[in-house]
């Protein structure tokens, strides 16, 4: 009988993207996905450490974990991959002795053969060395969404910001060749797929390696032009890197989506500064009306930490004004956490109380939700092209699907739209999501696309 793997993620969209490709290693190595983690003879659980709160999910986890193999023959083997597999290593042991691989992020591919030896050895296996698996065969990877497939660009980040553990846990920015992106990408639209989403921490920072010249605007052209793509996005780009030829191609490239996640992280300059984002306030600003007055309806969202070290209440002010100003489509707002091995932790005192900074994320999530809520509210009314991507987790009659801003729309459907674009006529407005109904215009000019 074939062996079972379950793998879990915490974490980001290059999390859940690294678990369909370490999904691919197994099934290559013999494996076939268990059902439940309780019937997996592997269960891999892929991390994230961005914030402390994931870590905290993690151990916790891996508490629930050790319970699998009661009342079993033998019991399953426990990995950890991803960024606090990197950041940990064998400390990670110490806390949870029961896990038998410890997976950095850069040695993914010898997940197999890890876990093999662990096995065969009944000694824990870890690997934490740089090795530059940044390539992965083509076909491997086991893609859970139907409709839109992750394709990875770059990964690593080399700029350092204050907060930030990504460059000591992804190591320093590498670049995939432009032919190993667009031969990924053929592959994800002939399977179905429809919408492709590029990934890299400083994704608009991207240089071919293979083709001296070609930007990141030059690889959205390309991707463009592949037969079958119905939907370009990209996540997530840096304001100082977002420059007149990215504007033209998200304004004239017909399948790059009118949204843009362009993280902030605060609204004070003096903040920005400590945090070495290498931008200002009005620098940021200055980007978002730049792209606005090329594409008038663009959808800009972003990240944002609140309760950084040094924060004043004028600090987090200009944090509120900003978010006004901006009119964000969307928010991911934390408060600040303290990362290993980052400047913020070793040479700034975390001097923001937790309370304080409970508030404050309060207050402006706030802000934000009434921002939605009034940009949703406009489209009452309006038709809009909304890509199917799933069914309604609510309403067994309904489906659901993102506009090319990236909100949600809920609408009576069918499962056959799945991956098809039909125009919905918007009813109802709420702050996080739309419902509407389906224009027979749209619905039969998808039938006759099938």
């Amino acid at each position: 009988m074939s062996r079972k793997y379950a793998i879990e993620t915490f974490g980001c969209q290059m999390n859940v993207h690294d678990s369909e490709r370490l999904a691919g290693l197994l099934e290559q190595a013999g494996y076939e996905a268990a059902a439940d983690p309780g019937e997996a003879d592997l269960v891999v659980v892929n991390t994230c450490s961005v914030r402390g709160r994931a870590e905290d999910k993690l151990y916790s986890r891996l508490g629930e974990l050790r319970a699998l193999g009661d009342g079993r023959e033998t019991r399953p083997t426990i990995a950890v991959t991803g960024c606090v597999a990197q950041q940990e290593g064998a400390r990670l042991l110490v806390r949870a002795p029961h896990v038998g691989v410890v997976v950095g992020t850069r040695a993914k591919r010898r997940l197999a053969e890890l876990v093999a030896q662990a096995e065969s050895s009944g000694r824990p296996q870890i690997d934490t060395d740089p090795h530059d698996d940044i390539s992965f065969p083509l076909g491997v990877v086991r893609r859970g969404d139907l409709v839109r497939a992750s394709v990875t660009i770059s990964e690593g980040c080399s700029d350092a910001c204050t907060y930030c553990v990504v460059p000591h846990t992804r190591g320093p920015v590498r670049m995939r060749p432009a032919a190993e992106i667009l031969a990924e990408v053929s592959e994800a639209v002939a399977g179905g797929r429809r919408e492709i989403l590029l990934l890299g921490q400083i994704v608009n920072h991207y240089r071919a390696p293979d083709r001296p010249g070609c930007g990141f605007a030059d690889l959205l052209a390309l991707v463009n032009e592949v037969p079958g793509v119905e939907r370009i996005r990209f996540a997530s780009p840096h304001p100082r890197h977002v420059s007149d030829r990215l504007v033209e191609a998200m304004r004239d490239l017909a399948h790059v989506c009118k949204h843009l996640h362009l993280p902030v992280q605060s609204g004070s300059t003096r903040i920005l500064a400590t945090m070495r984002r290498r931008h200002t306030r009005e620098e940021y600003l200055d980007v978002v009306a730049r792209v606005r007055a090329a594409l008038p309806t663009v959808a800009v969202s972003t990240d944002m930490i609140v309760g950084f070290p040094g924060e004043t209440d004028r600090d987090f002010a200009d944090t509120l004004s900003l978010t006004e100003a901006a009119g964000f489509s969307s928010m991911f707002s934390f408060k600040y956490s303290k990362r290993p091995k980052t400047f913020a932790i070793n040479y700034l005192q975390d001097d923001v109380p937790e309370h304080v900074k409970a508030e404050r994320l309060r207050e402006l999530q706030q802000v934000q939700r009434g921002i939605q809520l009034r940009l949703h509210q406009q489209l009452v009314g309006t038709a809009v092209p909304v890509l199917i991507d799933s069914l309604s987790r609510r309403r067994p009659s309904d489906v659901s699907g993102r506009t090319t801003g990236n909100t949600v729309v809920n609408a009576p459907g069918d499962p056959s739209w799945l991956g098809r674009v039909v125009n919905v006529r918007i009813l109802r407005a709420g702050p996080y999501s739309l419902w509407g109904e389906a224009e027979e215009s749209g619905l039969d000019r998808q039938r006759a696309h099938a």
